[in-house]
């Protein structure tokens, strides 16, 4: 991954206008803004993006004392440029729209018409940029009975169905609706964002047939997590019945599940009859690979209940580093549990850099503010002649706003003054 502070990557020259807060939106600027995208924030003065506040953890200074900035901000708002404009003034409402002017992109996360009344929504801006690609982030939808409805991550995952194949099953301990331990349909949706605005910049751009007009892009929360349920969708359109919560097994393949060893857990994900025979052997139990209840992967669903407590009475007498060691190199996929300490101490963690940490960054010098770098992860994509570039960490609130305004062409006593004005 590139962290040269000048080298360009492969979105360099799109301007996006960010006006999104909290995880979906800001989760895909920030897949923007690492592709080389030179993405503003607009955030509320003083305040700013609601994450900023949504602590602990909080982020650390020189001598290790929390601040009042909540580590949660820095999750998502990498490489980008953080303006503060009061965007319920008529002055601010001004700065925004002659932004959208130069602007490519502008993603927004507010209810169903909620930007109307500043003249920011997606038919005001588009008339004063035919070109401007305007994505809309809600909780379900431009249309529909609920488009009104705040939506958050939590409620999707509980109304799509998620949770209800997560967790255990009411017959085991502990059983029970659970939510993912990540936002995931936030951030499925700023993945799925990102995806939109691409395509929509190559039809308008593509030298062959592009448009060289924007449109609008209306993602809603509801939508990715129905979409995201993928397989377990697909299973019940097929069939009608509903499937439900199965803990850590699948319902299509087995054993793909964690089993007890002698020191703690494994985890094994076997997804072939290749893969069983393999195991079998290692495990000093080859009569089960030609046991009618287990030859193929059908039956060993089928038998579950007989092959899984017998694997884990031969799991139990090894430890988990014993079993990684046993079966690494006869391809049978299996691993730790690890907790998120343990996953950034792993070789191949560190080998692939996924912990990148990085200054902050003022008017080409180091930020004077006492928190001095922010560690995150590294973007995952991994392109071999554009590569994500590591510009920026994480703005301070309002860092880059005298910068933005004077490349619109304000004077130092015209900010001034609007800052004076409590404008930006």
């Amino acid at each position: 991954m590139t962290t040269s502070h000048s080298n360009a990557g492969a979105l360099a020259g799109i301007k996006v206008l960010d006006l999104s807060r909290v995880l979906a939106g800001p989760w895909c600027t920030q897949v923007l803004a690492d592709l080389g995208a030179d993405v503003v924030k607009v955030e509320r003065p003083g305040v700013g993006d609601d994450t900023r506040q949504w602590g602990p953890p909080f982020l650390k200074d020189a001598e290790g004392n929390d601040t009042n900035q909540a580590s949660y901000y820095t999750a998502c708002n990498r490489n980008k440029r953080s303006v503060t404009i009061d965007m319920a003034s008529p002055e601010g409402q001004a700065l925004i729209r002659q932004m959208v002017l130069e602007a490519d992109i502008v993603v927004e996360n507010f209810k169903v018409g909620g930007l109307k009344q500043y003249g920011l929504d997606h038919e005001s801006l588009r008339a004063l940029n035919p070109r401007l690609i305007y994505c809309s982030v809600t909780g379900f939808g431009q249309d529909g009975p609920y488009a009104e409805r705040a939506g958050y991550d939590l409620m999707v995952q509980a109304m799509t169905g998620l949770m209800s194949i997560t967790g255990q099953a009411d017959t085991e301990p502990g059983g029970g609706p659970m939510r993912v331990g990540v936002a995931v349909i936030d951030l499925f949706t700023g993945l799925y964002a990102s995806n939109a605005i691409l395509a929509a910049l190559h039809v308008r751009d593509n030298a062959v047939n592009g448009t060289g007009q924007g449109q609008h892009i209306d993602m809603a929360l509801l939508d990715v997590g129905m979409a995201v349920l993928a397989n377990q969708a697909s299973g019940f359109l097929a069939t009608g019945k509903a499937p439900g919560r199965m803990g850590n097994s699948h319902p299509s393949l087995a054993p793909y599940q964690d089993f007890a060893t002698a020191d703690g857990n494994m985890l094994l994900a076997i997804g072939n009859d290749g893969q069983f025979q393999r195991f079998c052997a290692a495990a000093g139990q080859p009569q089960w690979a030609t046991d009618p209840r287990y030859a193929t992967n059908t039956l060993r669903v089928k038998h579950r209940t007989d092959l899984i407590p017998a694997m884990e009475a031969v799991t139990r007498t090894r430890t988990t580093a014993d079993w990684i060691t046993l079966l690494e190199d006869k391809a049978v996929p299996c691993g730790p549990i690890n907790t998120i300490a343990q996953a950034f101490d792993d070789a191949q963690v560190k080998a692939r850099g996924l912990a990148v940490t990085l200054p902050r960054w003022k008017d080409g010098k180091a930020a004077t503010d006492s928190v001095q770098h922010i560690t995150g992860v590294a973007s995952p994509l991994r392109l071999s002649a554009t590569p994500p570039v590591l510009r920026n960490a994480p703005p301070a609130l309002g860092q880059h706003t005298d910068e933005v305004l004077a490349e619109m062409g304000l004077d130092a006593a015209r900010i001034a003054a609007l800052r004076a004005q409590g404008v930006v």
